[in-house]
């Protein structure tokens, strides 16, 4: 249900935000939630019934002015807070992101290696992908040596598991089955 109601959260932030904006807006949002989340001091002070909803308000537009959030951001913050919505920024940053990525066609791809692959591969297997996916790809690479060997692919929602670690966990779920 969060994922949700932050979905719609971020669409209204999206349909708020001027269209140059729109990178700044999120730059100052994930740092917000960066801060909330590290600060326990922040959490407390938005958490903390002692405090008054103006008291917090005027906190989160320190906060957003800190993280050169642009203008309405902080009334779009203040809102979260009035709603009691600030528990659900991690989503509501995520599905603005999303958004972001959908309105310019690009597609965030998670690529996971049991080795380090150089930025040739890495660029082959970006080239690939986009013309597969008919779209630009933003590719995200990193190492796991758990895997053994090959690679896992995260599109959206979507894994695309060739690994050794991937292929042994299916083998002993079909014998947990038989």
């Amino acid at each position: 249900m969060n994922k949700t109601v932050a979905r719609r959260y971020a669409m209204a932030l999206f349909k708020l935000v001027r269209p140059e904006e729109v990178d700044a807006a999120l730059n100052g949002l994930d740092s917000l939630n960066q801060s909330i989340k590290e600060s326990t001091q922040l959490k407390h002070v938005l958490a903390s019934p002692v405090f008054t909803l103006e008291e917090k308000a005027a906190v989160l537009t320190a906060c957003c002015q800190k993280a050169s959030c642009p203008i309405g951001i902080d009334r779009f913050c203040s809102l979260l807070l009035k709603k009691n919505r600030v528990g659900i920024l991690p989503e509501i940053v995520e599905s603005f992101r999303q958004m972001i990525d959908e309105h310019r066609r690009i597609q965030p791809v998670s690529l996971i290696s049991a080795m380090a692959l150089d930025k040739e591969t890495q660029s082959q297997v970006q080239t690939t992908l986009q013309s597969v996916l008919k779209r630009d790809v933003d590719l995200t690479c990193s190492t796991d040596v758990s895997l053994l060997s090959r690679i896992q692919i995260r599109i959206g929602s979507k894994v695309y598991d060739g690994t050794v670690k991937g292929r042994l966990e299916k083998m002993r779920a079909q014998l947990a089955k038989g």
